[in-house]
């Protein structure tokens, strides 16, 4: 059985590759299916946008598809950036996060909680659609740290861990990230359901 990636992000296929790793599924990227461009992302929820590109890439390649879309939620600024993390206050991750650090310069600890939030989007050709959510809570810190990683990583803490995700190698932050945590909920779909498999 053969799903279709709907994504570019090299990074993310071999994570994806990595965490789905057993089951009886060949990942197929956009490029083995000379499938060259996908839609905009500009639906207001990570759901609508995983959709919309599993729902594009299943009817472009004729197989089962899988996206996903994620961001970063901070409590002190109601939620952003949200569906804009990749987007937010520059072109580049430093710019991004150095933005978001500058924002919240003088919200005290307590009130530094955030979230990076995951939604995977599973589509069928014939119209079949699942969505699998993925959550991890942790703070923002005051000054980024680590060097692993890539996005928001070097500003996102674990209380539970005591570092942030950069600060973490690729193998542990696969076991605990958000992406992580959505894509087990998809294998264990993928596993009970034998027609997709």
């Amino acid at each position: 059985m053969k799903i279709a990636l709907a994504t570019k992000n090299q990074g993310k296929i071999k994570e994806i590759r990595s965490i789905l790793e057993g089951l009886s599924v060949e990942l197929v990227s956009l490029e083995e299916l000379s499938i060259e461009e996908l839609p905009p992302e500009d639906g207001g929820t990570f759901e609508e946008n995983a959709l919309k590109k599993a729902r594009f890439v299943a009817q472009k390649s004729g197989l089962p598809a899988m996206a996903d879309d994620s961001g970063l939620e901070v409590d002190a600024l109601d939620g952003r950036p949200g569906v804009y993390s990749a987007r937010y206050g520059g072109t580049t991750d430093k710019e991004r996060y150095l933005k978001l650090l500058e924002e919240l310069k003088d919200i005290p600890e307590p009130k530094r909680t955030a979230r990076f939030r995951c939604v995977i989007a599973l589509v069928t050709p014939e119209g079949e659609e699942k969505t699998f959510e993925g959550v991890l809570e942790g703070r923002i810190t005051r000054r980024p740290r680590g060097k692993y990683g890539f996005g928001y990583d070097p500003v996102f803490y674990l209380p539970d861990k005591g570092k942030t995700l950069a600060e973490m190698r690729p193998e542990e932050k696969n076991l605990v990230s958000h992406r992580a945590r959505a894509l087990e909920k998809l294998r264990a779909y993928l596993s009970t359901h034998p027609h997709l498999t």
